[in-house]
């Protein structure tokens, strides 16, 4: 438990940035899944532009330091692939 006043004000101040970093982290999340559907789906366009809706979400993640620079890239190069692969 916090003791000092600096330890308290850190403890409350976390509280309120892991309040933000979860809402960042389900809402990327959820363009994830809008991209997974699309591509499960095989409508290719719709696939594209959710891909292109994903990735400014994903890299202010990782502007944020929410997800790590290789996970969002690794996970962007994937779905592009999958989503070039479905308008082939």
């Amino acid at each position: 438990m916090a003791n000092t006043p600096q330890s308290k004000k850190r403890a409350r101040q976390i509280e309120r940035v892991t309040e933000v970093n979860k809402a960042r982290r389900s809402r990327i999340r959820t363009y994830l899944r809008k991209v997974e559907e699309a591509i499960a789906s095989g409508d290719a366009a719709a696939a594209s532009q959710a891909l292109k809706a994903a990735q400014p979400e994903l890299m202010r993640g990782v502007s944020k330091g929410v997800v790590h620079k290789n996970t969002a890239a690794r996970k962007m190069s994937r779905l592009a692939a999958r989503v070039k692969s479905l308008a082939a």
